[in-house]
């Protein structure tokens, strides 16, 4: 595919990142939309799209979407997704692109591999980002930054640089808005001599697609790979009351306890709302709770919440409702 003479810059690197020049600006709903990266990003954009009325094709390098994340979740949610109409190429690499018309409403031809070649209105890139931190002056200052070009902090957020500290996204952890306030009042309480702290196993994490998927703590799989014994509880919203009468029974609900102790270790929630509920696992997870403390905590009915409720009271001995 002759990319450069088509208008379309073309970077190579473990992927091949496609940007049009100006001619795909979406002043419309495209018909075929092509979403290269099925992470966080892709995703939510995705479903922007697809609810406007684009067909949605996601390409994505890996073998799942939502890399990250809880493994049945990411299944689960691919399941939902294809119900909407999306369609996966997983474990695909793009290798070029062209546009067969600079002007009016050019498509754009997109290789992956040898084997295939997809035709689109749009394509948008969601490959992941990087920390955005070359117009600092950090090399002038002497601060050390890690092979990714992220400024390397102790547990206190101290640069090597005395006075200086780092935040955010230009430190390694989740790119996430609410990450880098909990370390600016980590800081700020640091410097005004207070014990300034960031607890990074409870940092909640949202997809605002729909439904959403919230997650706080570990999942599946980073628990079997540190080898710590664990109990699964699940409850579907297709069985809530307040899922069922608003028409969102799409998802479920997923806890992770320690097996011995039954101190939750991790919450995923996929459905409407998901957003809005994960935090209750966040405070309960704070205080180091159990799914029984979870499980034996009074929730208003009719409500979204209650299949957490359900899902704790399967972890630790089994639902009522189901």
């Amino acid at each position: 595919l002759d990319a450069g003479n088509a208008g379309v810059k073309v970077d190579i690197d473990e992927k091949v990142i496609v940007s049009s020049t100006g001619a795909l600006s979406l002043d419309k709903v495209p018909g075929h939309l092509v979403v290269v990266g099925g992470g966080v990003i892709g995703l939510e954009l995705g479903s922007v799209w697809a609810r406007l009325g684009a067909k949605v094709t996601v390409v994505e390098f890996l073998d799942t979407i939502l890399g990250g994340m809880d493994g049945e979740v990411s299944k689960q949610f691919q399941r939902l997704l294809g119900k909407q109409g999306f369609e996966f190429k997983l474990g695909a690499k793009v290798t070029g692109a062209a546009l067969d018309r600079l002007e009016g409403d050019g498509r754009t031809l997109l290789g992956l591999g040898d084997a295939e070649t997809i035709e689109a209105d749009a394509v948008l890139i969601a490959t992941g980002r990087r920390a955005y931190a070359d117009s600092l002056g950090l090399g002038e200052a002497g601060v050390e930054v890690d092979e990714r070009g992220r400024v390397k902090t102790d547990g206190h957020l101290k640069t090597n640089i005395p006075g200086i500290y780092a935040i955010g996204d230009v430190i390694a952890g989740p790119m996430l808005a609410h990450k880098a306030e909990d370390e600016g009042v980590a800081v700020a309480e640091t410097i005004a001599g207070q014990a300034g702290h960031v607890n990074y196993d409870v940092i909640p994490s949202v997809v605002y697609t729909s439904p959403e998927i919230a997650s706080v703590g570990k999942t599946e799989e980073e628990l079997k790979k540190a080898g710590i014994d664990y109990k699964i509880g699940k409850f579907p919203f297709s069985a809530n009351g307040r899922a069922r009468a608003m028409l969102h029974t799409d998802g479920f609900v997923k806890i992770l306890a320690d097996k011995q102790s039954d101190r939750v270790l991790g919450v995923h929630i996929v459905g409407f709302g998901a957003g809005e509920m994960i935090h209750e696992a966040a405070v309960l997870m704070e205080f180091g709770g159990s799914s029984e403390d979870l499980a034996r905590t009074c929730h208003a009915h009719p409500t979204m919440s209650e299949a957490i409720k359900e899902a704790a009271l399967a972890t630790f001995f089994k639902p009522i409702h189901i």
